[in-house]
């Protein structure tokens, strides 16, 4: 039969494993989720790695067991070898999706195999690569929660760690108290993270920026949206609208948002039947010191003006988005923009980073009905009245169905409102593509099939007003958005796509018509409830005051607190205005005044820090040996005092060996002096650490201060 201690100090040591093999499996864990929620990992990757931190947790649990030998695993892993190789040639074709997939092979043998404290060191600084690639690849908010969990986890392996190896290296003495170990090395571990956290974000908010946000513009997560280049097949915008994920966040300064209102992105000229497109010819238009007059040719039309923010999220284009007919645009890198023949402006070169923004002022047309007449008049040109009318070869039936649905009306603008009310009541919206490919894809929507999306109706419309011998141009952009009440922003989702016309109305110039009729489905698929709005909040603050945060960013920050402090009455935050520059001399200024205080402070606290711990101890184990002469001992507060006695024979120059057991110990020095009162004391610690005699404690406590006294 195992001794009592023997057993205690097994069991003991079977719980601090089973702590420390569970926090290396969160370590590799959390960083497997943070990459994994970046949305840059593959399907089989995220299935095969999940399946193995599974079996992984089964086995530290017991209920599955596999052991995977080291010949076979080294055989496992030169395969692979080969296998990253075609990984890289064929299937990925690129070094860094090919490499994350080694880094969660890696971390997956490791998990599975990891027997010595190499192994378990190996697989920690894989779990740092899986953060480290999660760091680049991911700009997204819920990276900050993973980093969190892996903080946790790694102080919780770090600790326990160490207390598996002082077990493995020491294991004389068996340590009471493990019943709430679990307990209290995670609330440790708790602690330590949540203090880590703090001090890294103060430090992030208040250390001086000396560079731009670089990771992530080295991974693109954005999102291609047809429309907004300068050719566009017919159905294309359809694709991108079963897509909820976030394209633009857009904060109104001035006026309020009214109903209905479009983001205009680019408009399309020329069509063939099957595809939209626009001629190559462009504009520069010049920035100076950030700004860009965009007032069109023609005169200034008439709108009440609106002055609203743009940031792109995830958007994978050079096209700039504008409310209503844009005037000016500000606070732009860039030496010049380009505008091309169909009003589009563009920035030159390739698409701007993710989280490009820009301010802009734009005058809102109103309906014709009630607008007035612009005088003088906008004139349209021949040649773009030429360009507006151009028609592919088309299905007889599309200009006799325009003729027909238009007959009687005597404006311009009343033929477009009754092709625009026809389209709206007489067809369906679907997001679902024909099934197949038909060779007259307008036709086969008007006449056959009768119902589609956004771009379908916009391009029968655009078609059927040039039959009538109306200048039109498909416009392309983002329907107004939803409006997050805790950001303040308007949130423009992938979802959001949308294709309307642009007709030119005389007396009034391009006018908007939107012939698509609403989707029945958008309540169900577009609902946001409040937890969907407060996490794009969290998203928005992620990004901007973390993932871009700048010099700018800092300084605007300043601008906030100080603001903040005057509105609480608070006037000593304004004596720190300029707070880059003149920091340092208020410091300066304030130390001076309050030497003699703060020296006081950094001595107390000094003595605090250095005595501190040492006191509590003291406390701590004099409190302990008062319970023990009070007879309401533990075979903790047993432990405690056996501790206290080592330590007392070792500044006597008596040493106990590991190998020793106590009752050996008191045997060995039996001829020395202090062998009578160390068999004793060994004796009555025997009996209330293993025998559960806590009624002889206080004297255990009496002997141990007669050791102290001895010389």
């Amino acid at each position: 039969m195992p001794r009592p201690d023997a057993s205690a100090g097994v069991k003991g040591h079977a719980s601090v494993e089973r702590f420390f093999e569970f926090s290396l499996l969160g370590l590799v864990a959390s960083g497997y989720l943070a990459v994994a929620g970046s949305g840059y990992l593959d399907t089989p990757t995220i299935m095969l790695t999940a399946a193995g931190l599974l079996l992984r947790g089964l086995l530290i649990y017991g209920f599955v067991r596999l052991e995977i030998s080291e010949r076979a695993s080294t055989l496992i892993t030169i395969g692979y070898t080969g296998f990253y190789l075609l990984d890289y040639f064929l299937l990925s074709r690129e070094f860094l999706p090919a490499t994350v997939h080694l880094v969660f092979f890696l971390a997956v043998m490791k998990i599975l195999t990891a027997r010595s404290n190499r192994d378990h060191l190996y697989t920690a600084a894989i779990a740092f690569l899986e953060l480290l690639a999660a760091a680049i690849l991911s700009i997204n908010f819920n990276f900050f929660v993973f980093l969190a969990l892996y903080l946790l986890f790694a102080m919780a392996a770090l600790t326990s760690g160490e207390i598996r190896r002082s077990m493995n290296r020491a294991p004389a003495t068996a340590r009471g108290g493990l019943r709430r170990f679990h307990t209290r090395l995670a609330a440790l571990s708790v602690l330590v993270t949540a203090g880590i956290l703090a001090l890294t974000a103060g430090l992030f908010f208040l250390l001086p920026r000396t560079a731009d946000a670089a990771f992530s513009r080295l991974i693109s997560h954005r999102i291609h949206i047809p429309g907004f280049t300068n050719q566009v097949n017919l159905g294309e915008i359809g694709e991108i609208k079963s897509l909820s994920r976030p394209v633009m966040h857009i904060g109104i300064i001035s006026a309020d948002l009214p109903g209905g209102l479009k983001w205009r992105g680019g408009t399309l000229v020329e069509f063939d039947g099957k595809r939209w497109s626009n001629p190559t010819a462009s504009q520069t238009i010049p920035v100076e010191n950030g700004q860009a007059d965009l007032q069109p040719p023609g005169g200034r039309p008439i709108g009440r003006g609106l002055s609203y923010r743009v940031e792109y999220d995830e958007l994978d284009t050079d096209a700039l988005f504008f409310a209503g007919i844009p005037e000016k645009i500000m606070y732009l890198h860039v030496k010049r923009l380009i505008r091309t023949e169909g009003g589009n402006i563009r920035m030159p070169g390739r698409p701007p980073p993710q989280g490009f923004r820009y301010e802009a002022y734009s005058l809102l047309e109103e309906p014709p009905e009630t607008a007035p007449v612009r005088f003088p008049a906008p004139i349209l040109s021949l040649a773009d009245r030429e360009r507006y009318l151009q028609l592919p070869v088309l299905d007889p039936r599309i200009p006799q169905l325009a003729r027909g649905v238009a007959a009687g009306d005597a404006t311009d603008l009343e033929r477009a409102r009754d092709i625009e009310h026809h389209l709206r009541t007489s067809f369906g919206y679907t997001l679902q593509l024909p099934s197949r490919e038909v060779a007259d894809p307008l036709a086969y929507f008007l006449f056959t099939r009768k119902k589609g999306h956004c771009e379908y109706f916009a391009s029968a419309m655009t078609v059927m007003l040039r039959t009538l011998g109306m200048p039109a141009r498909l416009a392309t952009g983002f329907q107004s958005g939803t409006y997050n009440p805790i950001s303040e922003l308007w949130l423009v989702r992938a979802s959001d796509a949308h294709s309307w016309v642009e007709a030119w109305i005389p007396g009034h110039g391009w006018t908007t018509f939107d012939p698509t009729p609403p989707d029945p489905d958008a309540a169900s698929l577009a609902l946001i409830t409040k937890l969907d709005l407060y996490l794009d909040a969290a998203e928005t603050f992620w990004k901007q005051w973390v993932v871009g945060y700048d010099s700018g960013q800092q300084g605007s920050l300043i601008d906030q607190l100080q603001q903040g402090a005057r509105r609480m009455g608070i006037r000593w935050f304004d004596s720190v205005n300029g707070f880059q520059s003149d920091w340092l001399t208020y410091a300066a200024g304030w130390i001076g005044r309050n030497r003699v205080r703060i020296l006081v402070i950094l001595v107390i606290g000094f003595w605090i820090l250095v005595a501190g711990p040492p006191l509590i101890r003291l406390f701590h184990i004099r409190l302990r040996v008062k319970r023990v002469r009070r007879g309401q001992a533990s075979a903790g507060d047993a432990t405690l005092l056996y501790q206290r006695m080592l330590h007392v024979m070792k500044r006597r120059g008596y040493h106990k060996p590991v190998w020793f057991t106590p009752a050996e110990f008191a045997a060995s020095l039996s001829s020395t002096d202090l062998g009578l009162a160390l068999g004793e004391f060994t004796a009555t610690y025997n009996a209330v650490r293993f025998g559960g005699r806590t009624e002889v404690a206080p004297r255990l406590s009496i002997l141990l201060e007669e050791l102290e006294r001895r010389p």
